[in-house]
């Protein structure tokens, strides 16, 4: 069965479209990131290995189902402190793992498509999904610059990306995300909730049983 197929209610399904508009100013990219994936993989491979994928503690003292790590110049971090950007892994004490440039030039590229020129990410937010975890609907809104978009990439297994309004308590869309599909918002929609629904079991012929996205921002 393809990977598509497993978000369809039957085997009549139409394929997937290239490019889905979400919204005024978001769109999804479907499969723009297949062509560099195998260098993507490297990359995060690279990254954790520098700075080990690990869970975080929320403000409120929730420990977060998925696993993370960074790299850039700034690297997002919560704990009791709160949410916010740091240039030091605070597992580590050193400075994040710099971002490859297969990261970067897609971040700009997905960027570019989506409409958004000038876009150059300085830091690089990596999640790791296993089946059963979750990210609960939430605002970026750490960034300094919130005319900056953000470009998230799926690799792995398939999820349900929960795409809302200005409100969390506006309607969300459910958008099925497969390997190598990238979703970009900014402007108008720049602070849209978003999260995704808890991952169902499944496996990928190449990342195996888990769902990696890569979040790029501008931060700084």
């Amino acid at each position: 069965m393809h990977t598509a197929d497993l978000f369809a209610d039957d085997n009549t399904a139409s394929p997937l479209p290239e490019r889905v508009e979400l919204g005024a100013q978001s769109v999804l990219l479907r499969g723009f990131a297949l062509p560099v994936a195998d260098g993507l993989l490297s990359a995060v491979a690279s990254v954790s290995a520098g700075a080990p994928f690990r869970q975080m503690v929320t403000p409120g003292g929730y420990t977060m189902s998925v696993t993370l790590t960074n790299c850039g110049a700034l690297g997002w971090i919560t704990d009791r402190r709160g949410y916010r950007y740091a240039r030091q892994d605070p597992l580590t004490g050193a400075a994040w793992p710099p971002m490859p440039d297969v990261i970067r030039d897609l971040g700009r590229a997905a960027a570019r498509a989506a409409g958004f020129d000038g876009f150059d990410a300085d830091a690089c937010l990596i999640n790791r999904y296993l089946p059963g975890t979750k990210m609960s609907l939430h605002q970026d809104k750490d960034e300094r610059d919130m005319r900056q978009p953000i470009v998230s990439v799926s690799l792995g297994i398939p999820a349900i990306f929960q795409f809302g309004g200005l409100q969390r308590s506006d309607p969300t869309q459910r958008v099925p995300l497969i390997h190598g599909d990238v979703v970009v918002w900014g402007g108008v929609d720049r602070l849209r909730f978003h999260g995704v629904l808890p991952v169902k079991t499944a496996h990928h012929p190449i990342v195996g049983d888990e769902r990696l996205n890569i979040t790029l921002r501008m931060a700084g």
